[in-house]
């Protein structure tokens, strides 16, 4: 982006600002990001905003939930099927965060694609400028992929700041910690998948260019994390190393460190746990700062937790814990905590898993409210990005979401009956764009072979799965049950992963100066609106 243009309205926006900024600082570090047209555009859109919350006080603590790939879509689907999971009709429920009295909606298209990543869409989300997508934690001007590039183009972040004002900090997650919308908190990186040394270029490795593991444990503003939780024991143990708790996973690190060792070494009171039993031991009184990795990869969908080894705890026990630690700092915090495995859930066309964790997210921020005082803790649940999930025929009301669809038939004697496309088969209220849905698969349907968990994948990229393709057309699923949690809803396009879609997703808010958040905004907007609500701001203008 050009911002010099003198026709570019972003840079009518950074003139404003600039303009706007108080002088007599000369002696002070200029932000880089000063002179990007996207984070100029985003404070500009702040003091516009500002008469939304007049002098209302501002807040103290900030937690902020990114439903990974939760688009209006999914928010519907997983509202209904909580409701009905309850005995109820389900489209009357509401979930925890669909109570909140502010509503937003986020244009999320990254610097250079009309449909986003994660690690674009999140570094806009807490840097307050958009970005190349792959890219983690800089601007648009990184060449991607070359790691020389992200000293000059880094950005700082939410979090960053948050430690640097002395407030403590934590990141939750379903996923890796090491995974793009954590890691956007803290890392900078020219490619998201750079998570361990071993995934990184040759030369990037040889001249000691930190991967997104080691970020995380070396990360040195104010006292460093004082929380991160989720998965990933994988890129913080050397190669070979046996995981504690399955005999087929070992460790990636080329380097031969032990980061969970380095955790608990570089800072007092630092603990690491890796199963239930020691997360349920934590004392508080004694823990400083916290690293839990529950599997060597991502952790279970929700719809799996139960079955873990080792035992995991759920998106809303660690919100719970991460509330708890973070607290105790008199300055307040910001808490990142994300329902990461409803992305995961999406690109596997496997609406039952995708929908199960977007209950689980709800059920965090629940938590969280319960935890917080209101004129204290504003609280944010947004998506990165969203999906290509459908819902669609006619079905009748209460008709089970993850069912075939039962109608009442209006034209004739307004009875219920089994909607049928126009070769005569049923289907499914939900579906996808594109997936491996595409050929009808489930544990009933031969010709079907990629059902959820026989799938013949390889590689480490979740869900690069193979394409075998179909002979006989839509399968008829009369005798199938789609409510299966095996069951992987039917696509339009072949695809070996569902991709992610483009449209605006919500922005739910409640707390002190939420009313920041309403309208279509960019969605770098939501890093400078909780900036402001913050008090780092005044009215979109640095404080001291």
């Amino acid at each position: 982006m050009n911002t010099t243009s003198c026709l570019s309205p972003f840079a009518v926006a950074l003139a404003l600002a600039c303009a706007a900024t108080p002088t007599g600082a000369s002696d002070e570090p200029t932000d880089p990001r000063e002179a990007n047209a996207w984070f100029a555009a985003g404070r500009a859109a702040v003091a516009r905003a500002h008469p939304m919350i007049g002098a209302s006080p501002p807040a103290k603590n900030v937690i902020l939930f990114v439903g990974d790939g939760m688009g209006v879509a999914t928010v519907t689907a997983a509202r209904i099927l909580e409701g009905q999971r309850r005995g109820e009709l389900g489209e009357g429920n509401l979930l925890a965060f669909e109570r909140f009295p502010h509503l937003a909606l986020s244009k999320t298209y990254s610097s250079n694609a009309q449909v986003p990543d994660s690690a674009a869409t999140m570094t806009a989300i807490v840097s307050g400028v958009k970005t190349k997508s792959g890219s983690l934690g800089v601007s648009e001007e990184i060449a991607h992929g070359d790691f020389r590039s992200v000293e000059k183009t880094r950005v700082r972040t939410l979090l960053e700041e948050a430690e640097a004002r002395g407030l403590a900090t934590g990141v939750v997650t379903t996923t890796s910690v090491t995974h793009a919308t954590p890691a956007a908190c803290y890392a900078h990186s020219a490619f998201r998948f750079w998570e361990d040394d071993s995934r990184l270029p040759e030369e990037a490795r040889e001249a000691g260019f930190p991967d997104i593991a080691r970020q995380l444990v070396e990360f040195d503003e104010g006292d460093g994390l004082e929380v991160a939780l989720g998965g990933g024991r994988q890129h913080f143990r050397p190669k070979g190393a046996a995981d504690p708790e399955h005999d087929d996973e070992s460790g990636g690190r080329l380097d031969g460190r032990d980061l969970t060792q380095e955790w608990l070494s570089r800072r007092e009171g630092a603990v690491y746990v890796w199963n239930r039993e020691q997360f349920e031991a934590v004392d508080l009184e004694q823990t400083k700062h916290l690293l839990g990795l529950f599997e060597p990869k991502d952790m279970n969908w929700e719809a799996d937790r139960a079955g873990d080894p080792a035992g995991e705890p759920s998106l809303a026990e660690m919100t719970a814990l991460a509330i708890d630690l973070l607290a105790r700092n008199p300055k307040g915090f910001f808490l990142m905590v994300e329902g990461g495995r409803i992305d995961h859930g999406h690109h596997a066309s496997n609406a039952y898993r995708a929908l199960g964790d977007t209950i689980a997210l709800s059920d965090a921020v629940r938590v969280a409210v319960e935890k917080t005082r209101p004129e204290q803790t504003l609280i944010v649940v947004t998506a990165d990005h969203s999906h290509t999930l459908t819902i669609a025929g006619y079905p009748k009301r209460g008709n089970p979401i993850l069912g075939k669809v039962v109608a009442i038939n209006t034209f004739t004697d307004g009875k219920e009956e089994i909607s049928k496309d126009a070769l005569g088969k049923p289907y499914t209220t939900l579906g996808y764009a594109n997936g491996p849905g595409y050929t009808g698969a489930s544990e009933s349907q031969p010709e079907g072979p990629h059902s959820f968990g026989h799938r013949p994948c390889t590689g480490w990229f979740p869900f690069r799965c193979g394409y075998e393709g179909i002979e006989k057309g839509r399968p008829d699923l009369g005798e199938v049950d789609t409510e299966a949690s095996s069951y992987l809803q039917e696509s339009s396009v072949p695809m070996a992963s569902e991709t992610h879609a483009g449209e605006d997703v919500p922005i739910y808010a409640s707390g002190p100066r939420a009313g920041l958040f309403h309208g279509v905004k960019e969605q770098n907007y939501i890093y400078h609106a909780i900036v402001e609500a913050l008090g780092w701001t005044q009215a979109g203008k640095p404080s001291d």
